[in-house]
């Protein structure tokens, strides 16, 4: 039977359209062995910004995922499924993402183990698209209720029942939690002028900022920044769309500060990108406690904080 999904995540790019969870999407499957406090899993920092975390699927097939955070669900490239053999398709749904309608199979009661935590009877969706070097994704639905601190010096993540004691050096940050969606608060900086954005917490996105249609077109950034380049991004399901590069002179969160960094907006397509994207090229800049459990969002400055931003 066909279904109507609205996707949630894009592949190691953005989040270009108003998302809803996936239906029956398993969220940390029904059958979860619940992660171990403390359960310490390694992930690999990929040149494009996005955490890879090496992952078995079925008992049988090792594959490298992306964790993002704002995925609710778990995706597999269509490069990945045809080498695997223990993920059996059997479903085709028909799947919204922002540049069309897209056909995608299915597949039901899956296991998966990542560290020492285990998850049974998940669904896979399967997709063109994750971050290069990775065979898909998965996100934050599967440690619900838990704490997650993302440690990008030593390059892992620690996954809690609760949370613990932590440095002082880290600051609760002005957070919003909406189904599957986490937005931190920021303030673009314009010489004398600071600009006030919600932005989703967005790890599959490899730049700094991509920032929402009405947004840029309220304050006229298209005009008010120094525009250096202009690319193409794909979403999951290779749909395309041009974007434009340009250089924010500052850009602040609480207390961290940033300057001269590279930020995105797309062009000539007012009403398509809803939500502006904080990526991975900023999230690594900073050690990140989420706690799903309490709501709530904490950071802390590390040894990648005050390099400078490379302009391509």
């Amino acid at each position: 039977m066909t279904k109507t999904l609205q996707l949630i995540t894009l592949a190691f790019v953005l989040l270009l359209s108003a998302c809803s969870s996936l239906p029956d999407s398993g969220k940390n499957g029904s059958n979860q062995l619940v992660a171990p406090a403390g359960d310490t899993i390694p992930f690999r920092l990929t040149d494009a910004n996005n955490m890879s975390i090496r992952a078995l699927l079925n008992d049988r097939d090792t594959v490298d995922l992306m964790f993002h955070t704002a995925a609710g669900s778990i995706t597999l490239t269509k490069t990945a499924t045809a080498r695997l053999t223990s993920v059996d398709f059997t479903e085709r749904d028909t799947v919204s993402s922002w540049g069309g309608s897209n056909e995608s199979r299915s597949s039901r009661e899956n296991k998966l183990r990542i560290g020492k935590s285990a998850w049974t009877k998940l669904p896979i969706w399967e997709n063109d698209n994750s971050g290069p070097e990775t065979d898909g994704k998965f996100g934050p639905h599967l440690f619900a209720d838990q704490v997650i601190l993302f440690d990008f010096d030593r390059q892992h993540l620690i996954v809690y029942d609760s949370l613990p004691v932590i440095d002082p050096a880290y600051q609760r940050a002005e957070a919003d939690f909406e189904d599957d969606f986490i937005f931190l608060s920021g303030q673009l900086q314009l010489g004398d002028t600071a600009l006030s954005n919600r932005f989703l917490l967005h790890s599959g996105y490899g730049g700094t900022l991509l920032l929402d249609d009405v947004f840029v077109q309220e304050h006229e950034l298209s005009t008010a920044l120094e525009i250096i380049s202009t690319s193409i991004l794909k979403d999951s399901y290779g749909n395309e769309l041009k974007t434009q590069k340009a250089i924010l002179p500052g850009f602040q969160m609480g207390a961290l500060k940033f300057s001269e960094l590279p930020v995105g907006f797309f062009e000539g397509a007012i009403g398509r990108q809803k939500m502006s994207v904080l990526g991975g090229g900023l999230l690594k800049r900073f050690n990140i406690i989420l706690d799903l459990r309490q709501k709530a969002v904490y950071l802390k400055p590390n040894s990648l904080t005050d390099r400078a931003f490379p302009v391509e």
